[in-house]
């Protein structure tokens, strides 16, 4: 076996060296910056195989296009992954908000053939920008609607719905030659709490969970998903010991053996508490590999050269502790190099033909509009009052969301504001004057200040339009109550539109 120099120092760590190339082989870091860092195309040349895109990349289609063609004028079978689900979570449209609506408004349709002419046409877009690797769809199977952190991103909270819509979208992706990648293995439909934050657990009976969470992950697998993201979740049914993402029962036992999975597993990201706060970030990259993870997914907030040395030394000396077998790396980057190949054979395949409105088609078929009073039409400017929750990291808070720029377009003179917290409903009726009120709430029944503020503009004005963009679970009220399952972009068009169509 070769050795290296001082573990956690560059010195040392020969480009031919084939322990330190695998070490590099399983990471999936991200970078700073919208042009290729010399620290990065230099590793390419010493084994990383795959590097992944986050929001603070991504300024238009055109720059990241010339973002991976330099990275890959390095290494042309580079994986370039990046966290692009549609809906509420999108790194390529992120200062704009998605042209697609995500999986919940999908799965409000209930259209398979929608869902993949959908992901087909976000396929496409990536291809067209030299992304190869996505990471998406969620499969998780929204059985808590208290979920802080899954609500729309999930296709809802049947399980045979969630099965079928996550296989179309699987073959709608990879039909283009970008790899889909599944998640979150086993299912973290059912939390109350943010992996992002601690570590999640759902104790429910394995029986629960094999009927329930695990029947979109096979249909994932039987539609050739070629990638599977773990969760950092406990589940005491399963591993009573080790969240999913550490745990050998749950992902070579269970995804391997019992669901006959070959392909890629990656990680969710490592500097997520739940992994970083309890077992630290190199340990937590060693216990994943060891339990079966292939790829390490690290960069949404740790993303320099820094950060990758250290996780290529940590997993290189855990091999020559003997805590982590070489075969295991050996296989985990084989795996990694195998779908590397296969993303660079699939791209230049049959183009697609582009469907540019189909995200809005889906959009529009999505809402659900009840009328609960007799007010008038919506025919002159408004007052939008937003009323703003804490977003969760997935979604981050960069990309805009709600009606305000759409009315506005539609009605000239139309005017906004943002509200939030005790008070809220005051404050959006002082604003608002003697104006028609629109109020834009997301996910009502998670936040009681919400609901007051609701509650406090609808007691004075009964005529209010309630347009909620988040998960639909509160009964619907105001004059005229819109749900559109989710707030893309697109979503906020199609409820715009809707508005005045009353």
């Amino acid at each position: 076996m070769t050795t290296l120099a001082t573990t956690g120092s560059d010195s040392g760590s020969a480009a031919g060296d084939t322990l330190t190339r695998d070490a590099l082989a399983v990471l999936q870091p991200g970078f700073d910056g919208t042009t290729a860092p010399d620290w990065v195309r230099r590793r390419l040349g010493e084994g990383l195989a795959s590097v992944a895109l986050f929001g603070r990349n991504v300024v238009t289609e055109e720059q990241v296009t010339a973002l991976t063609a330099q990275l890959r004028a390095e290494r042309d079978d580079l994986l370039v992954a990046i966290d692009e689900e549609s809906g509420d979570v999108t790194r390529l449209d992120v200062r704009t908000g998605s042209s697609f609506p995500g999986n919940h408004a999908l799965g409000a349709v209930d259209d398979p053939d929608l869902t993949r002419a959908v992901s087909r046409e976000l396929g496409r877009r990536l291809a067209a920008c030299g992304v190869t690797f996505d990471w998406a769809p969620s499969a998780d199977v929204n059985a808590n609607a208290d979920n802080p952190v899954i609500g729309v991103r999930s296709f809802g909270a049947s399980t045979d719905l969630v099965a079928r819509h996550t296989a179309a979208w699987v073959e709608g992706l990879q039909s283009t030659g970008v790899a889909a990648c599944t998640k979150h293995f086993p299912g973290h439909g059912d939390t109350n709490v943010d992996s992002h934050h601690a570590v999640p657990r759902i104790d429910v009976d394995a029986d629960t969970l094999y009927e329930r969470e695990l029947p979109p992950f096979r249909a994932a697998i039987a539609a050739g998903t070629r990638a599977v993201m773990s969760a950092h979740i406990l589940v005491p049914a399963l591993d009573p010991d080790r969240p999913g993402t550490l745990s050998r029962r749950i992902l070579t036992e269970l995804l391997r053996g019992e669901l006959g999975y070959q392909g890629l597993i990656v990680t969710d990201g490592m500097e997520m508490r739940a992994i970083s706060g309890t077992y630290g970030l190199e340990h937590g990259v060693v216990l994943a590999i060891a339990a079966g993870a292939d790829a390490i997914c690290v960069g949404g907030g740790l993303c320099d050269e820094g950060t990758v040395l250290k996780l290529r030394d940590a997993l290189v000396a855990a091999v020559r502790s003997g805590e982590l077998a070489e075969e295991r790396l050996a296989d985990a980057a084989a795996r990694v190099r195998d779908l590397a190949a296969w993303t660079a054979r699939a791209r230049g395949g049959p183009e697609t033909e582009p469907q540019p409105e189909i995200g809005l088609v889906a959009a529009r078929r999505a809402l659900r509009v009840t009328r609960t009073g007799n007010a008038a039409p919506v025919n002159t400017p408004v007052y939008v009052a937003q009323f703003e929750p804490a977003r969760n990291i997935a979604v981050g808070d960069q990309t805009p969301w709600g009606v305000a720029a759409d009315l506005g377009r539609l009605l000239p003179g139309t005017a906004s504001g943002s509200f939030t917290g005790e008070g809220a409903g005051a404050a959006a009726l002082a604003a608002a004057g003697g104006r028609r009120i629109v109020a834009v709430v997301r996910d009502e029944h998670r936040h009681d200040w919400m609901g007051s503020a609701l509650d406090t503009v609808l007691a004075a004005r009964p005529d209010t339009v309630v347009v909620e963009m988040g998960l639909p679970q509160a009964t619907p009220r105001g004059a005229l109550h819109i749900a559109t399952y989710g707030a893309a972009r697109v979503c906020g068009v199609a409820a715009a539109e809707a508005v005045l169509a009353d």
